[in-house]
């Protein structure tokens, strides 16, 4: 495991090598991490999905996620740092930020022109808005937000109580140097007033890339309308959707994911 320094912020990154006997041409899978993500939670399936795919891979946890660089004043009153950073709460534009200005440096950095990416409900939605502005060999999106439902803030809600009053917050310690961080930017900007307006369905109509969106039937996050407001954005999308799998279907449904993932991408470039 190592860090890629970009404009001053350390990122914890990952590489995992293609199987034995697989093109080095195909685009490499770079894997976009959920609200509560980093590198660790994903555990084992991008390796997994690499080698079922036969195709190099990427993972990296976002700024005050996992092992990357710390977040300031995450409950505090924002500020701005001389390298151009913010810290402190963010704001609504926070996934358009990471898709149109952080993703595109770590792409350069890795020298990744065309990825396949493949992300994870906030990674899902940060691969789209990079999709809309940048080239991609294609996109691979699990239970993604394009809108913000009454589904999703209650499940939030939730989270919150049981971060405060079960063993939630001690079994994402795990994942992340500094818990609290990673838990309070994601939840206070998903509880905020300003944030449930988001909606992306519009800039989606600009994605051309190849493009498959899952979503499980028993997402506590988010309902069918987020595919299908995909769908209707971007027609050529295809759309999988799997019963018996709440929000993370790589965990609910591993084997029929990779298996339509594989499907999706062979012959691919």
């Amino acid at each position: 495991m190592n860090q890629v320094d970009i404009d001053g912020v350390f990122l914890e990154l990952g590489r995992i090598s293609a199987p034995p006997g697989a093109s080095e041409e195909l685009a490499p899978l770079v894997f976009l991490h959920e609200g509560l993500g980093s590198v660790s939670m994903w555990r084992d399936w991008p390796a997994a999905l690499c080698a079922v795919t036969g195709r190099t891979g990427w993972v990296y946890s976002r700024q005050g996620y996992g092992k990357s660089s710390p977040v300031q004043d995450v409950r505090g009153e924002p500020r701005q740092h001389a390298n151009g950073q913010r810290s402190g709460r963010l704001k609504p534009d926070y996934m358009h930020r990471e898709a149109l200005e952080i993703l595109p440096k770590l792409l350069a950095k890795l020298g990744i022109e065309r990825p396949v990416l493949v992300g994870h409900s906030d990674g899902a939605t940060i691969a789209l808005l990079h999709a809309t502005r940048h080239p991609v060999a294609a996109c691979v999106v699990m239970a993604p937000h394009v809108i913000v439902e009454d589904v999703s803030v209650k499940s939030i809600e939730e989270a919150r109580t049981a971060y405060q009053t079960t063993p939630l917050r001690e079994r994402l310690g795990k994942y992340h140097d500094d818990v609290d961080v990673a838990f309070w930017q994601w939840n206070d900007i998903w509880l905020s007033k300003e944030f449930r307006d988001f909606d992306i369905r519009e800039e989606c109509r600009a994605i051309k890339a190849p493009l498959l969106a899952i979503q499980g039937v028993d997402d506590a996050y988010g309902t069918m309308a987020q595919i299908d407001g995909l769908v209707h954005a971007v027609p050529h999308a295809q759309r999988l959707e799997l019963p018996n799998c709440g929000h993370s279907p790589h965990r609910d449904q591993p084997e029929a994911v990779n298996a339509a993932i594989k499907d999706f991408l062979a012959g691919m470039p």
